[in-house]
């Protein structure tokens, strides 16, 4: 099996795969809060809060600063672009290749070949 190296790919859609940083991600859409308003919003506990900022800031997701005692997530810069682009670059090849089997099927239907019994 080949296997490719995207650790981008990789950070981010493993960012991803979990519905609570999804939201944690529209939620900062709405606007910058702090992890605390972030923990309340999603009711979890404050250090459980915190790793899943962690895993969104290594994807480069989210950007946390520290003003006194106060620790305020806001979107990363970088977006989903590169994530984008994959995806719809498998969504063309996916698209291609169910329109060669529906181009041989209907092909075998045309020549009799529905697969019924006779």
């Amino acid at each position: 099996m080949v296997q490719y190296a995207s650790p981008r790919l990789d950070l981010t859609f493993a960012a991803l795969s979990d519905a609570t940083r999804r939201g944690i991600i529209d939620r900062l859409g709405q606007g910058d809060t702090s992890i605390t308003g972030l923990a309340d919003t999603f009711q979890m506990t404050l250090t459980g809060m915190k790793k899943h900022v962690q895993v969104l800031e290594r994807a480069g997701l989210v950007v946390t600063r520290k003003v006194g005692r106060v620790r305020t997530c806001t979107l990363g810069q970088r977006g989903l672009a590169a994530e984008a682009a994959w995806i719809e670059a498998h969504r063309r090849l996916f698209e291609a290749r169910f329109d060669a089997l529906d181009a041989i099927i209907s092909e075998m239907q045309q020549e009799g070949h529905d697969g019924s019994a006779r």
